[in-house]
């Protein structure tokens, strides 16, 4: 059986992220690797240096709410510095 929405995003909250958002900030880089990430996994941990924190000049629950929607993504939680983002993967035409 397999597991639901609700346990893959409690179960993320207890692993070590997947991708950190380094001093630089929210790059394209780091954008692309968060899409790559979600396109293989569904659910993702993202967790924000302090200093990247610094670098955005806004809150983190701000900074977190905008990359999910640039990425078309769903913003499962957020808990100190590190966000869970949902999106199911798209549908390949073959």
């Amino acid at each position: 059986m397999s597991e639901s929405l609700k346990e893959r995003v409690k179960r993320a909250h207890h692993e070590r992220a997947d991708v950190i958002i380094g001093k630089k900030g929210v790059t394209e880089e780091v954008l692309k690797e968060i899409d790559r990430r979600l396109e293989l996994k569904e659910v993702v941990k993202v967790k924000m240096l302090r200093t990247a924190v610094m670098k955005e000049g806004a809150d983190r629950r701000e900074i977190a709410r905008k990359v999910a929607e640039a990425l078309g993504a769903k913003l499962m939680g957020v808990r100190g510095r590190t966000f869970v983002l949902y999106r199911p993967r798209r549908k390949r035409e073959g």
